[in-house]
């Protein structure tokens, strides 16, 4: 009795090692498995951005280059402010292209900074330009002032404070109010509010500035020379063509900051080109018609 209890006893307890045993060996296959897997799968990625890498190898497809370039050019249009402080005189300052500045500069200091791959140099360079564009108002207003035009200067500062008021409320309540139109599922209205470059997004917005500098541009096409900026518009201009293709290659793709661009480079390429025209061709409008008397 005592030798069958033993046996039984013995079995059982060959029977847990048994267990235990396979136990551990499912473990060890299947953690084997998992890194197999792990390795198969970071392999397969490699190879993905390997091949991606080599379709991007030229600087035609590179959106680091097209924005190491647009930022450039946009540190181009911060020192053509700088330079203009130091050299013209502030008669030559346009209200409207430097508040728009202002704004357009803002948005996308942020713009550079959220969109993939980020863009640091892009982003210093517009922080850059909002503090240069600031101090262009404060002498353009100052000049203002001086010549008696203190009722334009009230109006621009008010027009000023309630664009400054319509943005803190999009920033405020524009989350409450994109999440409000996406759960409503109102088909293409959902889909527009919820989508990456929509209208609640930076995406969207930055280059909608940019089409108010197009704007101001368009407004101004028969503006005097001598109150073209020549280094701010070449600036701009390259800014529109370098930012023709850098806004295809970014993630969210841009086809509003692209077309902006294109409308950006034909106007400032056109003030640029009246602007040399005039100052080394065929010289001022002025002195060409004192001449013909």
């Amino acid at each position: 009795m005592i030798f069958s209890s033993r046996i039984i006893y013995s079995q059982r307890l060959l029977s847990r090692h048994a267990l235990k045993r396979s136990f551990q060996q499912k473990q060890k296959f299947s953690k084997e498995a998992i890194k197999k897997n792990t390795a198969e799968s970071a392999k397969s990625e490699t190879k993905v951005l390997k091949e991606e890498g080599a379709k991007k190898t030229s600087w035609w497809d590179s959106a680091e280059f097209w924005g190491g370039a647009g930022a450039i050019a946009g540190w181009g249009m911060s020192g053509a402010a700088i330079y203009d402080a130091s050299i013209l005189g502030p008669e030559v300052i346009s209200l409207n292209m430097t508040g728009v500045l202002m704004v357009y500069s803002s948005l996308f200091a942020r713009w550079a900074y959220v969109v993939k791959p980020r863009n640091m140099a892009l982003c210093l360079c517009h922080v850059t330009n909002v503090i240069a564009q600031s101090n262009q108002l404060r002498r353009a207003l100052e000049y203002k002032n001086e010549q008696g035009e203190s009722e334009q200067v009230n109006e621009l500062l008010k027009n000023a404070g309630a664009t400054a008021v319509g943005g803190a409320g999009c920033i405020l309540f524009g989350p409450t109010i994109q999440s409000a139109l996406v759960r409503a599922n109102l088909g293409y209205v959902s889909s527009i509010a919820g989508a990456d470059a929509g209208p609640f997004t930076v995406h969207f917005w930055a280059p909608m500035s940019k089409w108010l500098i197009s704007g101001a541009s368009f407004m101004d096409l028969h503006r005097p020379t001598d109150k073209i900026s020549i280094a701010q518009y070449t600036a701009l201009t390259l800014t529109g063509f370098f930012f023709s293709r850098y806004a295809l290659l970014v993630k969210p793709i841009n086809y509003v900051l692209c077309s902006v661009n294109i409308a950006l480079f034909g106007s400032s390429a056109w003030h640029l080109g009246r602007k040399i025209n005039a100052d080394y061709i065929e010289g001022p409008e002025d002195s060409t018609e004192t001449k013909r008397d």
